[in-house]
């Protein structure tokens, strides 16, 4: 199921604006892979060219390479919608569909890739994710009722769920915690905890001790000032990261001498 990325010399674009500038990165497979640094410094940006979001917007481009276990995801003809169900995404704000009941949720991204799916497949399915989210024993015996009425955590956890049904490779979140509470927050960390044993995980996070807390690795981005690129500063073990960084803009960031 999971596997690893490899990005080559990548220049994310707006326009003419570059706003990420030469990454090099290499992420294992199986792994909790942590992205840091100051607002405004493309690590969003950058995370959303994992799986060709970013292109959404007009005039969104790339230079480089992103290869999911070898093959490059913006090599000639390849679909983003095909890239999108090989790498999920999970966004900084809840958002599940709120017309539709917990179990359509879970199905709408499967539903959404045309697989025609009997309904004790379907059955199955809902369950396995809900599972996989720890959030099934919490709406086992509602699945029929709107996803917008669960909490926002459970409303996080059903995203992640829906994510998870199409059996993706890699999941990338952006911020998933930045808009819950506290327990919230730690009922996700524990489960991203235990996604890596599946999945390749990316997660964006502003919170330092989070970051230190789920990640195997920790990449740390930052910008020269308004109007540059960003730039990846520092890759390494998040220990390292977090106590003996290489360099100096590192360790001001991540001890909160920063900005």
């Amino acid at each position: 199921m999971s596997k690893r990325i490899d990005v080559k010399d990548l220049n994310v674009y707006y326009g003419n604006f570059r706003a990420v500038e030469g990454v090099n990165i290499n992420i294992a497979a199986r792994s909790v892979t942590a992205f840091i640094g100051p607002s405004g410094c493309g690590k969003s940006t950058f995370l959303r060219t994992l799986n060709r979001m970013h292109e959404v917007l007009p005039g969104a481009r790339v230079e480089g390479q992103v290869l999911l276990d070898g093959d490059d995801l913006y090599g000639p003809g390849v679909d983003p919608v095909a890239v999108r169900s090989h790498v999920g995404m999970v966004f900084q704000r809840p958002n599940p569909f709120p017309t539709m009941s917990i179990r359509d949720n879970v199905l709408a991204g499967v539903k959404l890739n045309g697989k025609r799916i009997s309904k004790s497949d379907a059955d199955e399915l809902v369950e396995s994710s809900l599972l996989g989210a720890n959030l099934w024993n919490e709406v086992k015996d509602r699945l029929d009722k709107p996803g917008s009425g669960l909490s926002g955590g459970q409303q996080q956890r059903l995203c992640i769920a829906r994510a998870i049904a199409v059996k993706p490779d890699v999941i990338l979140m952006d911020e998933p915690c930045s808009a819950l509470d506290p327990i919230s927050t730690l009922a996700v960390e524990d489960l991203i905890n235990e996604l890596k044993e599946k999945y390749t995980v990316v997660i964006v996070t502003h919170n330092m001790q989070q970051a230190a807390r789920v990640s195997d690795k920790t990449a740390f981005f930052n910008i020269a000032g308004t109007g540059k690129p960003g730039k990846l500063i520092e890759y390494a073990e998040t220990t390292t990261i977090f106590n003996n960084p290489k360099e100096k803009a590192t360790e001001d960031y991540v001890s909160g001498r920063f900005g």
